[in-house]
């Protein structure tokens, strides 16, 4: 799918047609009005509302601190922007830590604008998952490295190298996918990995560093632009898209979009083995 201007809203259903052709689609986060328009009318199928707020606006150390009430905030300013593209919210720290919970938090975010709500874990999430996508809530799942755990995991590392590990999430993939789930995101993981799961499943899996195999690749939109905050070490997976644009901003989020349509990105030098 080249890039253009989005003529329809796109929905789950849009997002899983491309993959059934065998295509791919993009993605990016998104915290503003301004960005949000510029995002989707570049061609970008796919906006996450992220709480990766927490570090590139508030300036954190994690996602850790950022609440409820931040993330509807920045929802409401990105669906107010918002040209067509799907929009995706992630369910902040502690706010999924019960069934009922998971219920409450997204049903507040879906009546902010959100189309789709992510959480962040394995299998232990299943029936979470059964549960909101009962009552019409698509969810995505956030398997590898989940930032929220990130004291547990002992810091921003790549999992899935130990072949237990990988073949314990190939199969959690598969049982989030039978509880409902209608997208699975992979952070971190290495490329055949990545690759074994995007196979597995017939829902669409994203990628940010996770090779060139998955169905669609997503990057902080900071990072994409190459105004990662200092206090941050640029991950290996970043491409900074600004210098291939002849258009300032606009033009950037087209490259993006384009390398990312047409698998050019991400190549060799920013995946893991």
């Amino acid at each position: 799918m080249s890039s253009q201007v989005q003529n329809k809203a796109i929905t789950i259903s849009t997002l899983q047609d491309i993959k059934d052709r065998g295509e791919k689609f993009a993605c990016l986060t998104a915290y503003d009005a301004i960005f949000s328009e510029l995002i989707s009318t570049a061609g970008i199928e796919l906006m996450l509302v992220g709480d990766s707020l927490g570090m590139v606006l508030q300036g954190h150390d994690s996602t850790l601190p950022v609440t409820m009430d931040d993330m509807v905030y920045h929802m409401n300013c990105v669906r107010r922007g918002n040209n067509g593209a799907a929009i995706m919210a992630d369910l902040p720290f502690m706010s999924y830590a019960s069934e009922q919970q998971s219920l409450e938090s997204a049903a507040t975010l879906m009546r902010a604008g959100a189309h789709i709500v992510k959480l962040e874990g394995g299998a232990w999430l299943s029936e979470s998952t059964r549960l909101l996508t009962e009552r019409g809530i698509p969810v995505c799942a956030h398997m590898g490295l989940t930032p929220q755990s990130i004291n547990r995991l002992g810091g921003y590392r790549v999992q899935g190298r130990d072949p237990e590990q990988a073949h314990t999430m190939i199969d959690e993939a598969k049982i989030l996918e039978e509880a409902g789930a209608s997208l699975l995101l992979l952070e971190c993981v290495p490329t055949g990995l990545a690759e074994d799961i995007t196979k597995a499943l017939k829902i669409p899996v994203i990628g940010i560093g996770a090779g060139p195999t998955t169905d669609a690749q997503i990057m902080v939109v900071h990072d994409m632009l190459g105004i990662t905050p200092s206090s941050i070490r640029v991950p290996k997976f970043v491409k900074n898209f600004l210098p291939e644009s002849t258009n300032g901003l606009p033009g950037a989020f087209e490259a993006y979009a384009a390398a990312v349509h047409s698998g050019v990105f991400p190549g060799p030098e920013h995946t893991f083995k």
